[in-house]
């Protein structure tokens, strides 16, 4: 007779993958990605290392799972937020401003999400969550398309550029520096603010009528 696992061994493993999954969380959230190791997630979910190897093959393999989680659920976060009542200019308004805190306070943690050198595993994974913010505010542009509170506009590119804003100026090499007078604490809010109106006024702007001195250069000779 084929062995089969009972239902209470399937809860005990289910309750390991849970907790090195939620320790690689931790980890990752104090060291990084680059500075993580499976000996040190193996010890703050209190399991041998060869168990994690057991529930999960290669390093690149657990860290992507457990960027997928913490992801999906800051993609739910976000979505609600843009889901819910209101025009729609204010519920982009909303979601850009519950972004940027979320990863503001997620710190350490929000730069190994979205930008820090890591496997190709978690490449991958991160090109999969992004693709899901940018499908939250491409589907609040186009809302606000159909009610007349933005002008028409490639809403697909205009959500990819509100993820690029959002990346780079919260966690990439150009996200602004702190003044000196804050001894080193980034000035949040007022980012976070210059941020938002930007995004807004980019989708919320008439539409570009290209120079005709341009139109002549693009033409072919």
């Amino acid at each position: 007779m084929a062995y089969r696992r009972t239902e209470r061994v399937q809860e005990q493993l289910q309750d390991k993958r849970n907790r090195i999954l939620q320790a690689v969380r931790a980890v990752v959230a104090e060291v990084g990605f680059r500075g993580a190791q499976v000996a040190m997630v193996a010890e703050a979910a209190e399991v041998a290392t060869g168990t994690v190897y057991r529930h999960f093959p290669s390093k690149g393999e657990l860290f992507a799972e457990a960027l997928a989680l913490n992801a999906g659920h800051e993609v739910e976060v976000v979505a609600a937020v843009a889901g819910s009542d209101g025009p729609a200019a204010a519920r982009l308004a909303d979601a850009l401003r519950v972004f940027a805190l979320r990863a503001v306070r997620a710190g350490r943690l929000a730069y190994a999400m979205i930008a820090e050198p890591a496997e190709p595993e978690v490449d991958a994974q991160r090109l999969v969550y992004r693709r899901a913010f940018a499908d939250v505010f491409e589907t609040l542009i186009e809302d606000g398309i159909r009610n007349g509170a933005f002008p028409p506009q490639n809403a697909r590119a205009a959500a990819a550029c509100v993820m690029g804003a959002l990346n780079e100026a919260l966690i990439g090499p150009l996200a602004p520096e702190a003044r000196p007078q804050d001894s080193g604490a980034p000035t949040t809010r007022a980012t976070i603010d210059a941020i938002v109106a930007f995004c807004l006024q980019a989708v919320s702007a008439r539409p570009y009528a290209r120079p005709s001195h341009l139109r002549s250069m693009e033409s072919p000779s």
